[in-house]
């Protein structure tokens, strides 16, 4: 590499959940100005049509059939990811391949557990080695294909899930706590203190496409009776098919709704809130605790996502409430004594929140393609 020019960092995603594009965005905003980034999702790029068709399997099987999905993500851990080569799969090795030789990048970022081992066969090919790093984007519960992948690095979110991979065998040494790579602009936000006004209280919710399980956390939510709750719902994706039942909710409780289909601005949501309620994916969950917002999980899929709940239990800043009477006793007791339950979570919350992430991560990697690294330091 020319060291008078700024290192080149390939980071590969994939649009399987959240998480994967949320680091890997991070990732690259934090390395702009310092590094030459280049985001790729080789299975979109190699693989379109099938990559779309099992994007919708994916988020189907997820919300309407958890327990499926925990038999196949289990299944998971028995596989042997640096042997198994599925024909489908080959059009997205070659093009991540592809990408590696045009962009000839210093340093390769994984934010998908399976773009390793395609490395790991491309170096055998021939190709030439670079340092790979693997940004794992789920706590404490980690599965065999990010803890099996060949890499020099792991990245990961907290200190639970660094003790744990050590505890299955992987060397400390090579795990980096650097927290989960949020965008870096919860560093320059200011969210609520635990002194801050709760009336009226402000919810924040991330609905799924279950359209029953959308007018059912909704109507719970505005329905509590024991303190003044304004609603503000991000759509996303899901804006077509929840549009009509949103507006429904909003003529039911007038000037306490407010609707939102994609929206940019996440980061200061989560800041001028006083709840999320979510699914337990690693990008909602880890920036929750970025701006140091308590949250309710209303959907959890097995298996993938019970680490990520066990951290925000562990820490103290939310908890499972998946049923309408589980949800309706966590507002009771969030919301009981003055709000006294909620003040205590975000202090919780305060301890743990990590905004700059994304920059910690970026200058270790920043260390590594330029090769001045000492060491793992990162904290």
């Amino acid at each position: 590499m020319n060291r008078s020019t700024p290192p080149r960092i390939l980071i590969a995603t994939a649009g399987f959940g959240d998480g994967h594009n949320t680091a890997a965005r991070g990732l690259a905003t934090a390395l702009e100005g310092q590094a030459e980034p280049l985001v790729v999702d080789p299975c979109a790029e190699g693989a379109p049509w099938l990559n779309n068709l099992l994007r919708e399997g994916y988020r189907l099987a997820i919300t309407y059939l958890p327990r499926t999905w925990k038999r196949i993500y289990n299944g998971v851990e028995r596989r042997d990811f640096s042997r198994q080569r599925i024909p489908l799969m080959r059009p997205v090795e070659r093009a991540f391949s592809l990408r590696l030789d045009e962009f000839d990048p210093d340093l390769i970022v994984s934010t998908y557990p399976l773009y390793p081992y395609f490395v790991e066969r491309y170096v055998k090919g021939g190709g030439r080695a670079r340092p790979v790093v693997t940004v794992v984007t789920d706590s404490i519960e980690i599965n065999a294909a990010w803890r099996k992948a060949p890499t020099d690095f792991w990245l990961v979110t907290d200190s639970a899930t660094k003790q744990g991979l050590v505890e299955q065998g992987l060397p400390g040494q090579k795990i980096i706590e650097t927290g989960f790579p949020v965008n870096p602009v919860f560093d320059q936000l200011h969210p609520l203190e635990s002194d801050s006004d709760t009336q009226p209280f402000r919810i924040l919710y991330f609905p799924t496409a279950n359209r029953r399980s959308f007018l059912r956390t909704a109507r719970t939510i505005l329905r509590h009776e024991h303190w003044p709750i304004n609603l503000t719902m991000v759509l996303g994706r899901n804006v077509r098919r929840l549009y009509r039942l949103a507006r429904e909710i909003a003529r039911d409780f007038p000037g306490r709704v407010h609707i939102r289909g994609w929206s940019r601005k996440i980061p200061q949501l989560l800041c001028e809130h006083h709840l999320v309620i979510g699914k337990a994916g690693g990008a909602t969950v880890h920036e929750s605790l970025a701006a140091r917002c308590p949250m309710l999980i209303h959907h959890l899929v097995p298996g993938q996502e019970e680490g990520n709940l066990q951290l925000l239990r562990t820490i103290g800043g939310g908890d499972l409430a998946d049923t309408e009477a589980s949800l309706d006793s966590a507002l009771h007791d969030l919301l009981t004594d003055h709000t006294s339950k909620w003040r205590r979570q975000k202090q919780n919350l305060a301890g743990h929140a990590r905004p700059r992430a994304s920059k910690v991560a970026a200058d270790f990697l920043l260390e590594l393609a330029t090769g001045s690294s000492t060491g793992p330091h990162a904290g």
